[in-house]
């Protein structure tokens, strides 16, 4: 019995990962925070037990997939040495270059191997079978066959590690941060188990200098971390996995069995379980961290407050939008000028839209748009800033959609946020005069293709329109009659509805192949989102909506009452999280055990994996 427990405990097993929402996970963690208890003041053993520590966390969520995250901590501790050690700045340049070639090159094997045999494939017709290299090279030194070799899995959170391995190796290039001397303090800055497979992504210069700090926390302190841990469970488990499972899930799963109503509620019930996932893990790692004396960076910032898409990116996923702004965004030239990786990703980017939709014509308009850029610039030289800063941010934004994969419905997705984003920059600097114009012959245009070409997306596009071209009528009205007292708060508001509607429609793409094997995602999301589209956009019959809302009461309260809070006022948030950490302590306690006790009576039977461990 004792030789079956300890099998189970030191084993991995792919249908039971390690998961902030488990009993055995927070089980783990009260042992790792009491041995932490006996030595928190001792910083290199401490370092040394969380290093540890979190391999074993990783390995129970990844398996042999640890062997990767071992090898990418090896090589970037040496990368970092040997920049310092380096005599000249050519060698350091040359050192730097060859840790980016094999950080990337390692993330975009395991990511798009598939994707680049497919192109090879349909390019030149050559069969190029997929191989796990890595799995082969562990047989090597295994002297059998202990690995699968010919399929290849996506190791848990390597995105997440290895643009923290670049932050690093950047950061010490850039002299922002010292290279760190011993293994032992660098694997803890790599593998620090509360962020390690979801984030938030750590930057080299603000984490490292933390590890040589002796433990603080104050008691305010620890009444933080715990509300953030609550405040993550709850949004998990009550709002994320419940809407999953009892709705989202199914209706994405065949919409076609759904009415149009139903389709929509569940694109905009995805919205805010997708935030509820992301964030509530992230609150989680926050509040764990925070226990043994560690500050991760904030990674959201309540962004369906958002007024527009760029600042809606501003407060989604931080931690990345600030890594592709620092390490992607500016080197391409930023708001100054193009540079040769912009035009570089235009080029990988076109490829690669040309050879997902397989289809001539693609390539054709991307050849002939590329022709009108060029004479553009040409000919208006002094608009050629506003548009190379506009390039770069379509090319960050696609790009950040293949991260998450090489597949037609991610690259939608990034090319919408980019486009949201251009638009937004265009419509502020208008008049309201030339506002309303503009969107009133692209609602008149709308409506012309809905008679002659009639289609669902006609039909949903004249209804987002008109609602925008009633609310800049509304707004020329108000200005053309002059009235004086303005309406912040209404102006705001109805900017945050629209900005919200925008991203909820991006997301139709963004979850249509989220959960899918990149050789289907193409075909299954793009079916997915058409019959969803087909279901929304033709007429309903709005006699039965009242029903229908009836019946699916708890996920229309369950909806409002997440989208009430999150829109809650931030001073409010404060407030409430404030008086829970200056509770008394056995208040707290009695509180928790209650929150506990309400959020697990809303597991489902099986525990949902959190969305980004994918990516």
């Amino acid at each position: 019995m004792i030789v079956e427990f300890l099998k189970n405990i030191f084993s991995f097993d792919s249908d039971y990962p390690l998961l902030f929402t488990q009993f055995y996970f927070w089980a783990f963690f009260a042992i790792v925070f009491a041995v932490f208890s006996l030595f928190n003041s001792k910083v290199l053993l401490r370092n040394s037990f969380i290093f540890f520590v979190s391999v074993f966390f990783y390995y129970k969520t990844s398996g042999w997939a640890t062997l990767i995250l071992v090898f990418a901590t090896l090589l970037n501790f040496w990368v970092g040495l040997s920049m310092e050690k380096s005599e000249t700045e050519r060698a350091r340049r040359i050192k730097l270059v060859l840790g980016l070639f094999l950080n990337l090159g390692i993330l975009c094997y395991f990511k798009y191997a598939y994707f680049f045999a497919d192109m090879i494939h349909d390019l030149f017709g050559l069969n190029i079978p997929i191989v796990n290299v890595f799995a082969e090279i562990g047989n090597v030194f295994a002297g059998k066959d202990t690995f699968t070799v010919d399929k290849i899995i996506l190791p848990v959170g390597i995105s997440f590690y290895t643009f923290q391995c670049i932050s690093y190796i950047m950061d010490v290039y850039r002299d922002k941060v010292e290279s760190v001397h011993n293994i032992l303090n660098f694997g803890f800055y790599v593998t620090f188990f509360p962020q390690l497979v979801a984030g938030p992504i750590v930057r080299a210069s603000a984490f490292i200098p933390q590890i040589y700090k002796k433990f603080f926390l104050s008691r305010r302190q620890f009444g933080i971390a715990v509300f953030w841990i609550l405040n993550g469970l709850a949004k998990k488990i009550i709002l994320s996995d419940y809407l999953a499972v009892n709705f989202v899930d199914r209706v994405f799963e065949n919409p076609l069995l759904y009415t149009g109503f139903e389709n929509l509620m569940a694109l905009f019930a995805y919205s805010l379980q997708v935030y509820a996932d992301f964030s509530g893990y992230t609150d989680i790692a926050i509040g764990v961290a925070m226990l043994m004396g560690f500050y991760l960076p904030k990674n959201f910032n309540s962004p369906y407050k958002a007024t527009n898409p760029g600042e809606f990116w501003k407060r989604w996923h931080m931690s990345l939008s600030k890594w592709l702004q620092d390490y992607l965004y500016i080197p391409l030239g930023g708001n100054r000028t193009a540079s040769f990786g912009t035009y570089a990703c235009i080029l990988t980017i076109s490829l690669i839209g040309t050879i997902l939709s397989g289809s001539i014509w693609v390539a054709i308009a991307l050849l002939v748009l590329t022709v009108i850029v060029t004479i553009y610039c040409h000919k208006s030289p002094e608009k050629q800033k506003s548009l190379t800063s506009n390039m770069n941010r379509m090319n960050t934004m696609l790009l950040g959609g293949l991260w998450h994969g090489a597949s037609w419905n991610f690259m939608i997705w990034g090319g919408l946020n980019g486009i949201g984003m251009i638009v937004f920059r265009f419509w502020k600097d208008w008049d309201h005069p030339l506002r309303l114009l503009s969107i009133g012959l692209l609602t008149w245009g709308i409506y012309e293709l809905t008679q002659y070409f009639p289609a669902p997306i006609w039909n949903i596009a004249l209804v987002w329109s008109g609602a925008i071209c009633l609310g800049t009528f509304l707004r020329f009205m108000y200005n053309f009659i002059g009235w004086k007292n303005p309406l912040p708060w209404l102006e705001r508001s109805w900017a945050v509805l629209q900005t919200f509607v925008f991203i909820t429609w991006t997301r139709l793409f963004f979850r249509a192949g989220s959960n899918l094997d990149p050789a289907e995602a193409n075909e299954v999301a793009w079916n997915t989102a058409k019959n969803m589209v087909n279901q929304i956009g033709s007429p309903w019959n709005f006699a039965q909506v009242p029903e229908i809302a009836q019946s699916y009461f708890n996920i229309i309260f369950l909806f409002i009452m997440g989208m009430v809070i999150h829109w809650l006022p931030e001073n409010y948030k404060r407030r409430y999280r404030l008086t829970f950490a200056q509770l008394p302590l056995p208040v707290m306690a009695v509180v928790t055990v209650a929150v506990v006790f309400v959020v697990y009576q809303f597991v489902t039977a099986d525990l949902q994996k959190f969305i980004y461990f994918q990516f």
